[in-house]
């Protein structure tokens, strides 16, 4: 085995923020914690929360190397707003090792056992960092005999201890809890800062890469920069050095924009055997009749939110050609009926978790829908009841 294998980190791991200026996306908790440091207003529990991959744990890790940090020459007198990543502070918690920084995945260590440890481990001072800092991962795991346990703890530690946390599931974490913390939710990463983020780490890898390949990945990893690395390391692999748009799809198992534009108009005009045939090719190739599913109903949105907005197709994240189609199908179908559309989509979602054959009941979905595209609005039914009245009060006048 050569050295490339040995050394080999996939690309979630590579670029990693290391410090608070290469968090992705997160540009209002980076101005939070700098000011915070700047103005020694520091609290001595913290609590993050957002989807996964959004860079909650690798912000606990960036600041408590902030707090510990004593810069390159070892002379720094307090935290640091940029970590200087060489000291033996900031060199032991990126790899680890750091004895004052103790991180417990909450999701693995649930009892009130492993809480009494951190309590005990609270006594003592950092045997040489500036703080002791306790990282909890998934803290929402904890049990309740867990988190009553902490809560004295918590509510008055000793001033050289930080407790950081960090969880996906927020509504799950006591109230008692939360009072005793400063919150930051983590927002998903906007599309075009993921785009531009992916595009960069492919410059960095020497991969060439189109932007429709990068937008695929940045809309697939909804809002989340390691999901998307992921994604990327995956697509990077694959392709080997060739990468497409129509590959991209095929990898992640996804149906092309194109592919969902034909489906759609297919559905909505009636001609339900085209539609039925495109989705068994599509299936064939790969693709997840689940996530068509997904993409029709947020291409049902799209097409009602210009419908009712048009000068909102701008803002989509669609490429030219695609908002032009978007707007020829706003002009073609009432909002009446993309509404009835879009309950169709929500109601065959429950009726996915409920059937055996994934495809078979996708295929029915899409015959009711092609039925509802072309049956007439409760509106429409009125205007030609009350037209063919006035046919025959105009015909007997006459």
């Amino acid at each position: 085995m050569d050295n490339t294998e040995k050394t080999y980190k996939v690309l979630a791991r590579k670029y990693r923020p290391s410090t608070l200026e290469e968090l992705v996306g997160q540009d209002v908790l980076v101005q939070t914690i700098t000011n915070a440091i700047k103005t020694n207003r520091l609290a001595h529990a913290y609590i993050f929360t957002g989807i996964r991959g959004v860079g909650k744990t690798s912000t606990a890790r960036i600041f408590a190397k902030s707090l510990n940090c004593v810069g390159a020459d070892g002379k720094a007198t307090g935290p640091q707003i940029k970590p200087c990543g060489v000291c033996e502070h900031c060199r032991a918690i990126a790899e680890d090792r750091d004895i004052d920084v103790i991180e417990m995945d909450a999701a693995s260590r649930t009892g009130v056992d492993d809480i009494r440890e951190i309590i005990d481990g609270v006594q003592y001072k950092p045997s040489s960092a500036r703080y002791k800092v306790y990282i909890i991962d998934e803290v929402h795991m904890l049990s309740k005999s867990a988190f009553n346990a902490l809560l004295k703890t918590l509510e008055e530690p000793p001033e050289y201890t930080k407790f950081i946390f960090a969880t996906t599931e927020i509504r799950k974490v006591p109230a008692t809890v939360l009072s005793r913390c400063q919150r930051f939710d983590l927002p998903r990463v906007e599309m075009d800062v993921l785009c531009k983020h992916f595009k960069h780490v492919c410059e960095l890898e020497n991969v060439k890469i189109d932007d429709e390949s990068i937008q695929i990945i940045a809309k697939t990893a909804d809002g989340s920069v390691r999901d998307g690395m992921s994604f990327l390391d995956q697509v990077i692999s694959n392709c080997d050095g060739d990468i497409t748009a129509e590959k991209v799809s095929k990898i992640l198992g996804l149906a092309s924009k194109n592919v969902i534009f034909e489906l759609f108009e297919d559905i909505m005009t009636g001609q339900i055997q085209k539609a039925i045939d495109l989705i068994d090719v599509q299936y064939k190739l790969g693709v997840d009749p689940v996530l068509v599913l997904t993409d029709l109903l947020e291409m049902t949105h799209y097409i009602t939110r210009v419908k009712i907005a048009p000068q909102s197709v701008g803002l989509l994240p669609l490429i030219p050609e695609e908002q032009d189609k978007v707007r020829q199908f706003a002009g073609k179908f009432s909002v009446a009926v993309l509404a009835r559309v879009w309950q169709m989509l929500l109601k065959g979602f429950d009726e996915l978790k409920k059937v055996p054959n994934v495809l078979s009941a996708v295929e029915m979905i899409l015959i009711r829908l092609s039925y509802i595209g072309m049956m007439p609005s409760p509106v429409e039914i009125l205007e030609k009841i009350e037209n063919q009245n006035s046919a025959e009060v105009q015909k007997k006048n006459s």
